[in-house]
């Protein structure tokens, strides 16, 4: 299993879908970054200021992360 270590605070949960097919989501304003290795097969997307990835129990979560996607790039390359 391969690892990026990135540095990431977690802006939004999502729990599911209700019988509406509308997303359950949760915000999250957590202050300050936490330095995490992550495991490369649970990123799903990144965007210049956003990591999507995969969580327990179905859910997925956007971490607001340090630096920009060409940061991300590099260390995907590596």
């Amino acid at each position: 299993m391969s690892f990026i270590k990135v540095s990431v605070k977690t802006a939004t949960i999502v729990h599911g879908y209700d019988s509406h097919n509308q997303e359950i989501s949760e915000e999250v304003k957590e202050e300050n970054f936490t330095t995490k290795l992550l495991a490369i097969d649970r990123l799903l997307s990144v965007s210049e200021n956003f990591l999507l990835v995969s969580g327990s129990h179905g859910r997925v979560m956007y971490w607001e992360y340090e630096g920009g996607l060409s940061d991300i790039e590099a260390l995907l390359a590596n």
